[in-house]
């Protein structure tokens, strides 16, 4: 559907490993970040793209739960939690 821009970090599959860290649901998530369940359901299930502002909210909340995304040379984005 390719809607929005895609974030340079955040992935469905980072968003859900992200979630799963912190043991947060979908629900969680949404209401830590201000978006609603069903876009990031939609998101997490690669239905369509987050608008970077979008993309933004949902970062800033993993972080505040305590998420930290790492970017490792030719590998990509990795997890960690801060303790």
């Amino acid at each position: 559907m390719g809607q929005g821009t895609p974030s340079p970090i955040l992935t469905p599959a980072l968003c859900r490993a992200a979630r799963g860290m912190l043991d947060w649901t979908q629900s969680d998530l949404a209401e830590h970040s201000q978006v609603s369940r069903s876009t990031i359901r939609d998101y997490e299930g690669a239905r369509h793209e987050l608008h970077r502002p979008t993309a933004a909210q949902l970062l800033h909340a993993l972080e505040e739960g305590g998420v930290i995304f790492i970017e490792v040379e030719g590998v990509g984005i990795a997890l960690a939690e801060r303790r």
